[in-house]
């Protein structure tokens, strides 16, 4: 009896072989809620406004009908992808690049800020038909004529919640009047707020909204504890938790930049293989120190929030909050960098007894209860209400 052929999941949609090829090279075996409903929806040219929790999917929800309708005997500027951070654009033309991998005439650039305007200028001058940028950087270029967007066939905003709320609203504003009135609009948010809602009402044209709840099945699957830790012994605490030998891969967050770079030397000189992401960093360095976290050069990275949102990588295995985040919101970005691309995660969070009240206020938030670990008198992890040890359990 002959094997029966599996249906490719895209192959319903009338997406190209080169595409099915990409997504299946990518390690993908069907479509996220988001991808199922916003492919259809691009390729009809449909203006939308998709509300999605992290890490369903989002890039390849408009990554395969930007290749789909992509002309590729045309050398100007039809996609354009607006991130807020450079390590979100960064991300995203990684993603659309290895989307594109079969399709060898289409032409990527990824342009941001604190990157060296001659070598984005250069990148500019390959005539790329799919352009990934951060707001302020392509306007820059805009500016000097290196870009136009007369010829924009589809403008996506990535995280257009975060985008706008951190003060991009002008600049997006010029940006989208920059290309044609019949242009497709699509924007993706993790949130509704008013200036989201503004752009939509002003520039969209019978916008379609999709919203894709936190199920059980795209909600990341992330086992959140809480341990009642003193400031003093939180870094003892951490090296326990580290030297278990159960989570290889991990990500340190600390709310300044200051923490985050004692943090990081404290590990390094102990001897861990840990490296460190803040504000103050240079950006070269930055690029640097995340390629090297994505291909597995070192195993801890100790960060502020800019590394919260955006970045993508998909084997983390645990996230500690060294530190409870200053905003509600923030503690979603961290502890979304685990527990992605279906698999397990688990986050600690180092909680000192006056910040009992503030974590009531996250998990409020995020309708959430966590399970809360204590150390014994004889230094042993236990979970608070029945004194079993943690890892026994693990």
């Amino acid at each position: 009896m002959a094997e029966e052929q599996t249906v490719h999941p895209l192959a319903a949609m009338d997406i190209s072989e080169e595409v099915q090829k990409a997504f299946t090279q990518m390690g993908f075996r069907e479509l996220t809620p988001i991808q199922q409903r916003c492919i259809p929806m691009m390729m009809q040219g449909q203006d939308i406004i998709a509300i999605a929790p992290t890490g369903t999917g989002k890039t390849l929800g408009f990554g395969v009908p930007m290749l789909e309708y992509v002309n590729l005997r045309d050398t100007r500027v039809q996609e354009v992808v607006l991130a807020p951070t450079r390590e979100l654009a960064q991300q995203i033309a990684e993603e659309l690049r290895s989307l594109a991998q079969f399709i060898p005439e289409v032409r990527i650039a990824v342009i941001y800020g604190g990157q060296p305007i001659a070598r984005q200028i250069t990148a500019l001058k390959r005539r790329p038909q799919i352009l990934v940028a951060t707001p302020g950087r392509l306007l820059d270029h805009m500016q000097r004529g290196n870009i136009v967007l007369d010829e924009v066939h589809t403008l996506v905003l990535d995280e257009a919640d975060e985008m706008l709320k951190m003060g991009f609203v002008k600049d997006v504003c010029r940006i989208i009047e920059a290309t044609r009135p019949d242009r497709e609009l699509v924007m993706f948010s993790a949130t509704t707020n008013q200036d989201v809602m503004t752009i939509s009402w002003k520039y969209q044209q019978d916008p379609v909204e999709i919203v894709v709840e936190a199920t059980k099945e795209n909600r990341p699957q992330i086992t959140q504890y809480v341990i009642e830790s003193a400031r003093q012994d939180k870094y003892e605490h951490l090296l326990y938790l580290l030297d278990s030998d159960q989570y290889k891969r991990a990500m340190i967050f600390c709310n300044t930049k200051d923490m985050t770079a004692r943090l990081c030397a404290r590990l390094q000189k102990a001897g861990y293989s840990a490296d460190c992401l803040h504000g103050d960093i240079r950006q070269s360095q930055r690029d640097k120190v995340m390629s090297g976290f994505r291909k597995g050069r070192f195993e801890l990275l100790v960060a502020t929030d800019i590394a919260a949102r955006g970045i993508d990588v998909d084997d983390v295995e645990a996230v500690f909050n060294y530190d409870l985040p200053e905003k509600d919101e923030y503690y979603i970005h961290r502890i979304g960098r685990t527990g992605r691309a279906k698999k397990q995660g688990v986050s600690f969070s180092f909680v000192e007894f006056r910040e009992i009240v503030r974590l009531d206020e996250i998990m409020k938030y995020i309708h959430s209860k966590p399970t809360m670990l204590v150390f014994d008198e004889y230094g042993t992890l236990c979970y608070k209400d029945s004194g079993d040890p943690f890892f026994e359990n693990v």
